[in-house]
């Protein structure tokens, strides 16, 4: 079972707590060490403006792989800065001009970081032994749908790829309990006649509560009839001792690959 969990830039902060030197603001650009929060902000703003186009690793246009700093040609922070604010005339890159050219460098910082960090990554991964090892030693369709195959129990991972970052994936595999986005909490309750029931939640408020449970079955509740509820640790295993470095990075290689497509 494999169940992933959202958000964090944990990955490239530690990259540039290792000393990464990254471009600094003010009148003329410079060259510094830019703080944790200019990394993380960098990251969300580049979530919010720029993975739309780009992915969120980086690597959905032909020639650029931003998360591993490659691009058509040698640019310096300024030139970045300047790209993305500006964009590039007569392409599809467009002009942010709302956007700061602190916030602009803040968005350079995440990417120079996270090209770090892939330096020190794992061993490249292989598509097609991750998806092995995701249907087979992993049991991951045991909770996990991908293109209308498996369980509902957890998260669809069908567009998993369009939506996380491929240490984001690593780190969900690790250490599941890091992150876990509010969508993908589950929770518990027993009903007044002793009925314990476990599910992903979907919706609850002040009166009611309504989750999947371990049967795929949709269950709502009154909250005024139950004896006890309330929200527990995911389901979703560490695999840190099951899976060696080389599956990891091929089952993270594979849900980098699940884009809404089926995959060969």
């Amino acid at each position: 079972m494999v169940a992933i969990t959202y958000g964090g830039m944990r990955a490239v902060t530690v990259a540039f707590l290792a000393g990464v030197a990254l471009l600094g603001v003010g009148g003329a650009a410079r060259a510094q060490h830019a703080t944790a929060f200019d990394v993380e902000d960098g990251g969300r703003a580049y979530a919010g403006n720029c993975a739309g186009c780009h992915g969120p690793d980086g690597n959905l246009i032909a020639g650029i792989d931003l998360g591993h700093g490659l691009f058509r040609r040698p640019l310096s922070d300024a030139e970045l800065v300047g790209i993305i604010l500006n964009g590039i005339p007569n392409t599809a890159m467009p002009a942010t001009p709302r956007m700061t050219e602190p916030q602009a460098a803040r968005i350079v910082a995440y990417l120079r970081a996270t090209a770090e960090s892939s330096r020190s990554a794992s061993a490249p991964g292989d598509v097609v032994r991750g998806r092995k090892i995701f249907e087979g030693k992993g049991e991951c369709t045991d909770c996990h749908r991908v293109n209308g195959w498996g369980s509902r129990f957890g998260p669809d991972l069908s567009r998993i790829g369009l939506e996380r970052r491929a240490t984001e994936l690593e780190l969900s595999l690790m250490d599941p309990e890091a992150e876990v986005q509010p969508t993908n909490r589950y929770y518990e309750l027993t009903t007044a006649d002793g009925e314990e029931v476990t599910g992903r939640l979907l919706n609850h408020d002040t009166f009611t509560v309504q989750l999947l449970d371990a049967d795929e079955q949709l269950r709502s509740f009154a909250k005024a009839d139950l004896r006890k509820h309330g929200f527990i640790d995911t389901p979703m295993p560490s695999y840190r001792d099951e899976l060696d470095a080389q599956e990891i990075a091929d089952v993270v290689s594979y849900l980098v690959s699940l884009r809404g497509e089926p995959v060969p």
